[in-house]
């Protein structure tokens, strides 16, 4: 029988970690991009969640975000940078790894 001590629980990237952000990782990760609207509803978040999760992910440079205007309306595009595509990728090796023992 295999113990716990025996497969080393790597730390989790938070960032990726946390739901929301997870959510919006995986759903950018399926697109090439997508419009802020798109997303709200994949995720189901609120406008506020959205952009302070976005914020977060930006920040750590896993989304970009761009801003630009279809006519007179604001249009925000969002899409997954590499750096957020390594994350997340490393992320499902992680949780992977450390499910394995289930089996």
């Amino acid at each position: 029988m295999k113990t716990g001590s025996e497969h080393p629980n790597p730390e989790l990237d938070r960032l990726v970690h946390e739901p929301a952000r997870l959510a919006i990782l995986t759903n950018l990760y399926l697109v090439e991009s997508a419009d802020a609207t798109w997303l709200l509803q994949q995720t189901g978040l609120t406008w506020g969640n959205l952009a302070s999760h976005l914020g977060k992910l930006e920040e750590a440079g896993y989304v970009r975000v761009k801003k630009s205007f279809k006519g007179r309306k604001p249009q925000t595009t969002l899409s997954i940078a590499e750096a957020g595509r390594e994350a997340l990728l490393a992320y499902r090796r992680q949780m992977l790894d450390a499910l394995q023992p289930l089996e």
